[in-house]
């Protein structure tokens, strides 16, 4: 299969582009700059030079492909409800080239949709007092697909998508530790956060491109709730820092824009994706991971 990825250079893209084609597909990837369009190609695929904001790219992309993977999204905390809508209309681009198609588009969104506190599982929309509500209409677009004559599914990540070369929010908890001189968690830090690897989650991406029913929604979850205080604890231990707990009126006075995340109580159950999919994570769980020295080294 021919498949378009858009955020094919990025973290968890470059991951789904190395999953793909040892599966034996072939990946035309967006590249917005030369070094993007060169990354690609090393790693054995063809680039497609545009951006998120240029639809006539994705259109083209999209035309051009037996399958769509969407794992691009601009992670500009400071304005999170413009890259939502950026990556709103993407998925409405990507979607009207696809209609009719019955081929498969394959889209990201996230656990932080659902309700705060309550153990999440695929059955669950998305919920508009959720952490990321911003996020709630590009994955409602994307399912609505499946009545256009489009195999969609939504892959919905947890806040911690760790493994060797992590920049996200892991890392920015390092970040504030190193500069707080403290490693902190929220309240009592009993809140829960939901976490894969990278390359499990490279994986369910193929599968769900492969053989999700349209409409689906996919949850890439091996630890179910890894506790804030548990994840502290180990930056605390390898950094040599004190941990300590910050009130939750003082959140994002001390955590900035990650403490409304680091705030939440997000569980989430996978069961039904392993059992839709066979999916089954191999790859170190949180915790383990994030005692490696990838994560501190300068």
């Amino acid at each position: 299969m021919r498949v378009f990825v858009t955020g094919a250079t990025g973290f968890i893209g470059s991951a789904i582009v190395r999953e793909l084609l040892d599966a034996g597909h072939q990946v035309l990837g967006l590249a917005r700059s030369d070094a993007a369009a060169a990354s690609l190609s090393a790693a054995g695929a063809e680039a497609h030079r545009g951006a998120l904001d240029d639809l006539d790219s994705l259109r083209a992309g999209a035309a051009s492909a037996d399958g769509v993977i969407h794992a691009a999204f601009g992670h500009d905390f400071s304005d999170y409800a413009g890259a939502a809508r950026t990556d709103l209309r993407a998925v409405e681009t990507l979607g009207a080239a696809l209609a009719g198609s019955d081929r498969p588009f394959v889209t990201t969104s996230v656990t932080f949709l659902l309700t705060p506190g309550q153990r999440g599982t695929e059955d669950d929309p998305a919920d508009p007092a959720s952490p990321s509500a911003v996020r709630m209409a590009a994955e409602e677009t994307a399912l609505s697909l499946a009545t256009r004559g489009v195999r969609t599914s939504a892959v919905r990540l947890p806040p911690s998508v760790h493994g060797e070369g992590d920049r996200a929010f892991v890392p920015t908890l390092i970040g504030i530790a190193r500069a707080q001189g403290v490693s902190a968690y929220v309240g009592d830090g009993s809140n829960r956060w939901p976490a894969v690897h990278r390359l499990d989650a490279a994986r369910l991406y193929r599968l769900a491109l492969e053989e999700a029913p349209p409409g689906s929604r996919l949850h890439a979850v091996a630890d179910e709730g890894v506790p804030a205080r548990d994840i502290a604890d180990v930056i605390g231990r390898r950094l040599n820092l004190p941990v300590a707990a910050v009130p939750s009126e003082r959140a994002e006075e001390h955590f900035g824009w990650i403490g409304h995340f680091f705030s939440a109580d997000n569980p989430v159950s996978s069961a039904l994706t392993r059992k839709q999919l066979n999916w089954d994570p191999t790859r170190p769980a949180l915790l383990p991971d994030l005692d490696q020295d990838h994560y501190f080294d300068d």
